[in-house]
């Protein structure tokens, strides 16, 4: 049985791979949606763009939102 490190901080950021591995998206569909203006928002970290917990949050509640518009209309 193998131990996982356990970090001593709750998690507060997303790399963009660790987003799409979280939310089991694609990094190309990643950027299809940020190009097309309904991606999370991104935060930049010196050379590195991040996306904060709150962020992932926002964008999980907006396309809840986007999704029971369409179910509706349909």
């Amino acid at each position: 049985m193998t131990m996982q490190h356990q970090p001593a901080y709750p998690k507060a950021t997303y790399s963009r791979a660790e987003f799409c591995h979280a939310h089991g998206i694609s990094l190309t569909h990643f950027h299809a949606m940020v190009n097309a203006g309904i991606g999370p928002r991104l935060m930049k970290a010196g050379r590195r763009l991040l996306i904060s917990v709150e962020a992932a949050a926002d964008w999980r509640r907006e396309m809840e939102e986007r999704t029971a518009q369409t179910q509706v209309a349909a």
